[in-house]
């Protein structure tokens, strides 16, 4: 456990993630902070995200950085359509500047592939080569584009009722999400399964796949994380840079770097193929195409079933399922 002593100390304001350090500063938590919609990321989440993430990084006191979530669930994922994402996007005195820029201002594919490149895919490649170790942690349903928050991070520990699942195939009609590490998490048949399916995982599950670093408790899930980042922010920073250096330079060199680029290429080529197909020029698929309707989708199937304590994941909210 951690020292009761060690008090959290907040660092600054932000809208949808708060920021706090322990451990006399080595250790920084920031926390998804829109409970009321499952912690759906919507863009102005994802800036401030990177913003508290890079100001993490500049702190040289700062060993260890942990992602949380507040409320039920960790993250249901992109915000497909809540009233903040779209007030967000619609011009007018609280447009989002970012959606102004970064291809923002382009047209069709070409606005799509910039724009989800820059906060989709290239900011969470910069967050996994984060030149601190960082830990997820993770509880209730990961789904979709919350795994790439997930993934992009060092280690994660898991509550033990945590789920996780990749809908956006069954759902949306999508290879993917836009950070496609999926075969290198789960393996390339589960991913295949997982994805064809959209059934979900559970912690034990994701743990033997080596994809979880430590299932624990829910009632203890933060004072565990809290304890395990403490232990890894003792080792020399030097030391902890390399080990995560040597890793990922590994995974590198086995293909990862490129196989990301290749499937976000795919990604976007799934979306223009929507976009073409359909007279709205919606980027995903709908139902004709034959799809569960996103808003309305049948509850996430656990892939091994009868297993004891294993729980169904109830369908995500209309802002949750991307």
């Amino acid at each position: 456990m951690t020292d009761p002593d060690d008090k959290e100390t907040p660092v600054s304001e932000y809208t949808y993630v708060t920021t706090s350090r322990s451990q006399d500063g080595r250790v920084a938590r920031i926390m998804l902070n829109r409970p009321e919609a499952r912690n759906a990321q919507n863009r102005g989440m994802l800036v401030e995200l990177d913003h508290a993430l890079m100001a993490a990084e500049a702190d040289d006191s700062v060993r260890v950085v942990i992602l949380g979530g507040e409320g039920p669930m960790f993250s249901a994922g992109h915000d497909m359509g809540s009233k903040v994402r779209l007030v967000e996007r619609t011009p007018g005195p609280n447009q989002h500047p970012s959606t102004l820029v970064n291809g923002g201002t382009r047209a069709g594919a070409e606005q799509r592939m910039l724009q989800e490149w820059h906060h989709f895919f290239n900011n969470t490649r910069r967050w996994r080569d984060l030149r601190k170790i960082t830990i997820a942690e993770v509880h209730g349903k990961v789904y979709a584009a919350a795994l790439m928050l997930a993934w992009s991070c060092d280690l994660i520990v898991a509550a033990e009722e945590t789920t996780f699942a990749d809908v956006v195939g069954t759902r949306l009609g999508m290879c993917g999400v836009e950070y496609f590490a999926h075969p290198w998490e789960f393996g390339l048949r589960k991913t295949k399964e997982l994805m064809l399916t959209g059934d979900s995982i559970d912690a034990e599950e994701a743990y033997r796949l080596g994809s979880v670093s430590k299932v624990f408790p829910a009632d203890s899930l933060r004072a565990d994380t809290d304890a395990f980042a403490a232990r890894i922010a003792a080792l020399p920073t030097m030391t902890a840079l390399l080990i995560k250096e040597a890793v990922n330079q590994t995974a590198d060199n086995m293909g990862f770097h490129n196989a990301l680029n290749a499937c976000f290429s795919l990604h976007q080529i799934n979306h223009s193929h929507w976009a073409e197909m359909h007279e709205d020029k919606v980027p995903r698929a709908h139902e004709s195409d034959g799809v569960a309707n996103w808003k309305d989708a049948p509850p996430v199937t656990p892939a091994v079933k009868d297993r004891p304590g294993l729980e169904v994941a109830s369908v995500a909210a209309p802002s949750e399922a991307g």
